[in-house]
């Protein structure tokens, strides 16, 4: 370090408000020490509480020399409030003195206020959602403008939503800028986090990564030039070349574990920023352009980090990841797999990726059952804390292995209604016959544990990162570069693209016996709308909403979705044949249009967050969406 580097704070992230129940509070922060945490609560309307945060309560895992995750699960033996504010602080323990929130995270605050605050809704009456958050598109954060949102209702704690729901792409391990990749380096330098070694590369550890002069920009030259190699390539490094989206930053595309969790706490915290400084790499004057450009956009992403913080201070989430948290296309079709798994270097990418999902978002929606591949992990982590920081290579691979192998990545949260967020990318159809078409989102034992779940409910809220009913149109022009063996040039990734996980579906939300009212929660696509479904012929018969919000900071090529939206409105009008060529048919779909769209636009274009609130059946009331421009667009009803 050098002499005028800035000191590190005690905490770089955090705390983020995870799985809040009135029993139980769970929270996750990264600090630059093991810290000595006391948990006050301030229920309104009760006494205080001071909870000291021991063994049982508090679990901390190095991550580097100065980077300690603390993850804090409290149990309540007297339950808390619901429906009311709670304010908390976490008092960080010195040898003379307490510091709380205020001292050491006031940005957290909302202005007139001396603590953060959450609100335990008696049910999922109202609920935020969203996907896609990019730090480099150039975009307003949606994320920032909630925060402005929430603040405007600072005392009106029957507003606040149950939930923060994030359906996939938190992060994006595949398409970094080469900014954001400075910054990541700087940052693992100055924290000190863990080295590994690196097998199937032509450089032998992360320290030679690093360094090396094709790592901006041209990480595709990393590997060997073998048959292995370029198939690589193509599925890691080669860029997204899609008709929709066009990018080089996979050429960035993140590989060690320090990367991906220097990655998230530069997109969850302004603190890291404060300890570094961006200087262009030696790049080729195409390249420095790009750099510059990219490093304009990002500035402005730094600057809304305070507000981000704070809604995740305030709001409990719960998260579920989607390719990009991962790698572009991933498990898109078995042929795919075959690739990617096959291959030592690939198979460290997808799983440092998965490692660093599991400790930031996984073990926050469901300690229980994620609770025993933390301890595998901070056991890792603690021996590469005693190797002087370097992650032993035999340990790292068995408990990566163990990740791509797990299935228990989804998970429900009591209701009412329930609330089930679905894994849509481990536990896939794959197609035998024909291993480069698309894999169903969800195989056959996924689908009927689904069912289980639902059996005799009244109504469900279900979480699937891609939505369940998209837009015909672009169903149909994926299903085309499918069946042309060209799945991952158009991201076709869709639940109806595999004629057997569509099926068995359909015939789900046909089962007598699972809820008459179903929500279904989506992102992935880069724009926002909303249906009403009804089975044909079935007067009773259950009835569906697909809402979908998308993205926090992502948006669609704008002239190109006008198109897409004209021609989808042209084609499968409601008495066009070509209805009966989709495997919908047996569906009656009324899209909601957007109130402040043009006349005739069913989708809605723009960076932001779904808001929609519940009745107490569990039907969708309103449906909105936050655009973070600062405005409100509503759904209402269709006329049928």
């Amino acid at each position: 370090m050098t002499d005028d580097a800035p000191p590190l704070p005690d905490v770089l992230a955090g705390p983020l408000l995870r799985r809040l129940s009135a029993e139980r509070l769970v929270l996750w922060l990264v600090a630059t020490r093991p810290l000595e945490l006391t948990l006050m609560l301030h229920p309104e309307g009760h006494p205080p509480r001071r909870l000291r945060l021991g063994d049982g309560r508090l679990e901390r895992i190095p991550v580097g020399q100065h980077a300690w995750l603390h993850l804090i699960d409290v149990s309540l033996a007297t339950p808390l409030p619901t429906g009311t504010f709670v304010d908390y602080d976490l008092k960080i323990r010195g040898e003379a003195e307490e510091r709380g929130i205020a001292d050491w995270a006031p940005h957290l605050l909302h202005e007139g206020t001396n603590y953060p605050s959450f609100v335990l809704a008696e049910r999922h009456h109202r609920l935020l959602h969203g996907s896609c958050r990019k730090p480099h598109h150039d975009g307003p954060d949606g994320l920032v403008g909630a925060d402005a949102w929430l603040a405007k209702r600072r005392r009106a704690p029957q507003e606040w939503p149950a939930w923060l729901l994030m359906t996939g792409d938190q992060v994006y391990a595949d398409d970094v800028a080469g900014p954001t990749l400075v910054a990541i380096h700087t940052l693992i330098a100055r924290l000190g986090l863990f080295d590994e070694t690196l097998e199937g590369a032509t450089v032998p550890d992360s320290r030679a990564l690093y360094r090396d002069e094709a790592s901006y920009y041209r990480r595709e030259a990393l590997l060997p030039d073998t048959e292995s190699g370029s198939a690589l390539r193509e599925r890691f490094f080669g860029g997204v070349r899609k008709p929709v989206f066009t990018t080089a930053n996979a050429h960035n595309h993140l590989i060690t574990f320090a990367e991906v969790m220097a990655m998230y706490l530069l997109v969850w915290s302004p603190l890291p920023w404060r300890l570094i400084e961006l200087s262009p790499p030696a790049l080729d004057a195409e390249w420095h352009q790009r750099f510059l450009a990219e490093q304009a956009i990002l500035e402005r992403f730094v600057e809304g980090l305070p507000a981000c913080a704070r809604l995740l201070a305030h709001l409990p989430s719960l998260m579920i990841f989607d390719d990009h948290d991962v790698t572009d296309d991933w498990n898109l079709t078995a042929d795919w797999e075959q690739v990617a798994y096959g291959h030592p270097f690939s198979r460290r990418i997808i799983g440092n990726a998965l490692l660093a999902y599991l400790l930031c978002q996984g073990w926050g929606n469901d300690p229980e059952r994620l609770d025993g591949l933390c301890a595998r992990a901070a056991a890792l982590m603690s021996e590469a804390r005693r190797q002087e920081g370097q992650l032993p290579r035999q340990a790292h691979d068995a408990l990566l292995q163990r990740l791509q192998r797990f299935q228990g990545w989804e998970y429900r949260i009591p209701g009412p209604p329930p609330l089930i967020v679905l894994d849509t990318r481990t536990r896939r159809w794959r197609s035998e016959r024909h291993p480069t078409r698309p894999s169903g989102l969800m195989d056959w034992e996924a689908l009927i544990e689904l069912q289980e779940a639902m059996l005799d409910a009244p109504a469900a809220i279900i979480v699937s990162p891609a939505p369940m009913f998209g837009v015909k149109l672009i169903e149909t022009v994926q299903r085309l570069f499918a069946l042309a063996g060209k799945p991952l040039l158009v991201d076709a990734e869709n639940w109806m693209a595999h004629r057997g996980a569509a099926s068995v579906m359909l015939n789900i939300f046909r089962h007598s016996r699972t809820p008459g009212n179903y929500v279904i929660l989506s992102g992935d696509v880069h724009y926002s709308f909303a249906y009403d479904i009804h089975l044909r012929h079935r007067e009773q018969g259950p009835r569906l909403w697909q809402i979908t919000a998308s993205g926090i900071k992502n948006a669609f090529p704008v002239t190109l979705l006008d198109w897409f939206d004209r021609l989808n409105r042209w084609l499968y009008a409601p008495r066009s044949p070509l209805n009966w060529f989709t495997k919908r048919r047996r569906l009656a779909i009324h899209p909601r249009d957007p109130d402040r769209a043009r006349a005739g636009e069913r989708l809605w274009n723009g960076c932001g967050l779904g808001l929609v609130d519940f009745d107490e059946a569990g039907e969708p009331r309103d449906i909105r969406y936050l655009d973070a421009r600062g405005f409100e667009v509503g759904f209402p009803p269709a006329r049928e």
